[in-house]
């Protein structure tokens, strides 16, 4: 029910006069993000232009359904991962890759917004989604 403002806080809610807030623990997000975003800023010099280029094209592509992207990005994802340290745990890198390349088609081609984002959105949640829920309770604890 919470709603995401532009500036990344969560709108709040009136209820009984007051105003509240869902029961996440947003610092442990934060750090989460902050910690993600260094690991990103990393990556993002390893990242080809002809890659980014390649996965542009496919998202431009009106003919190829949201399954047949998502099921390239993996592909890239996957084939990105060999240039990854070993020492790395593989879900995170994924979860960065993922969101760098996001990023770089979005910077490239701002039009496709909507649907890389939901494409990235979309793999996460195929791929990552236990690795995200335990990165989050492992955090809290």
């Amino acid at each position: 029910d919470d709603e995401l403002q532009t500036d990344g806080n969560r709108s709040g809610h009136f209820r009984n006069g007051e105003l509240g807030l869902a029961p996440t623990n947003e610092d442990v997000i934060r750090i989460i993000a902050a910690q993600l975003a260094e690991i990103g800023d990393q990556f993002d010099k390893e990242i080809q232009g002809r890659v980014v280029n390649d996965l542009v094209r496919h998202f431009l592509n009106e003919n190829l359904s949201k399954e047949e992207i998502t099921l390239h990005m993996s592909r890239v994802v996957r084939e990105l991962m060999r240039s990854i340290p070993s020492d790395m745990e593989q879900e995170r890198a994924m979860l960065v890759l993922a969101m760098v390349l996001t990023k770089k088609i979005v910077n490239t081609v701002p039009s496709l917004l909507h649907r890389v984002f939901n494409t990235t959105l979309n793999y996460m949640n195929q791929q990552l989604h236990n690795y995200i829920v335990e990165m989050v309770s492992a955090f809290k604890q």
